[in-house]
């Protein structure tokens, strides 16, 4: 069974940039069957989808993100990241990285000075 875990800093400060890994275990990131995605679930809202990087290394964004958000890979950790660049108040959220139908348990993030 495939299995996700998020980790990264809880606290960041505003216009900083904020790193997040998502170590998977059994599957594989090149695995073209996954398909795998960051989504963030802000206090009080909805699951917001922020983007995804596929078996080949292609990657997709949200269009409303797209202009602060990368993800990208390392292959030999079998690991997924998502970087968000100066980040505001308005990132505060859980972070989820996902496979297809498998999720992470999430990583609570706050943006504060």
């Amino acid at each position: 069974q495939v299995q996700l875990q998020e980790s990264g800093p809880g606290l960041v400060k505003p216009s900083q940039t904020l790193s997040l890994t998502c170590t998977v275990s059994g599957g594989g990131i090149t695995d073209s069957v996954y398909y795998w995605s960051w989504i963030r679930q802000p206090p009080g809202k909805g699951l917001e989808w922020i983007g995804a990087i596929r078996s080949d290394g292609s990657t997709e964004y949200s269009p409303s993100l797209k202009s602060h958000t990368s993800i990208f890979r390392d292959t030999s950790k079998n690991q997924f990241s998502l970087q968000l660049i100066s980040v505001t108040p308005e990132d505060r959220a859980v972070y989820y990285c996902t496979g297809c139908d498998y999720w992470g348990q999430g990583t609570q993030v706050t943006v504060s000075s």
